[in-house]
């Protein structure tokens, strides 16, 4: 069985969901659209706030400025390389960026980047594995779940050392 909630944010509305044994499993960012189409790839599935309330409580924290890294379990599906790197980028310290290059460098990955890239784009847990934290060889923003402008907006929140001129998208209402 799978518990979600959706919940509001300072970047839209997020899906979240946890496991049975309470780890989380997915969080999405779901915009102007309905939660159906993500809910219904989880499988079985029940609405529930108690058993999404920590990772809820510590997101919140964290879009607070009160939370720089999260103590929960955490249970990403993904292919062994996939995990590999989720394991690497979540070594990227609050407020810092990496870029695919140097990710792909710690994996031992020559000419790795668009591998890791691809690895990033299929983060089930954006945030608490913090992807937005990966950027272009010389700073710029490049693809985000939830879209450039929440990308900005998080690395902002963490004061991340990116060019001004990357961190100026607004985030858009919606």
């Amino acid at each position: 069985m799978v518990y979600y909630d959706i919940v509001d944010s300072p970047v839209g509305a997020l899906l979240l969901a946890v496991d049975g044994a309470g780890a989380a499993v997915r969080v999405a960012f779901l915009g102007t659209g309905g939660h159906e189409q993500v809910v219904g790839d989880l499988g079985e599935t029940t609405p529930s706030l108690e058993h999404t309330s920590d990772v809820r409580r510590q997101l919140t924290e964290y879009f607070a400025g009160r939370r720089r890294s999260f103590a929960l379990r955490l249970a990403p599906v993904g292919t062994p390389f996939q995990r590999r790197v989720w394991d690497e980028v979540r070594r990227i310290p609050y407020g810092q960026v990496s870029s695919y290059a140097d990710l792909a460098a710690r994996l031992g990955l020559r000419n790795g980047e668009r591998a890791v890239g691809q690895a990033n784009a299929a983060n089930p847990l954006p945030i608490l594995v913090p992807c937005h934290r990966v950027v272009g060889s010389h700073g710029e923003l490049t693809g985000f779940g939830g879209g450039l402008e929440a990308k900005a907006f998080l690395l902002r929140l963490e004061k991340a050392p990116v060019p001004a001129a990357q961190l100026s998208l607004p985030l858009e209402e919606g």
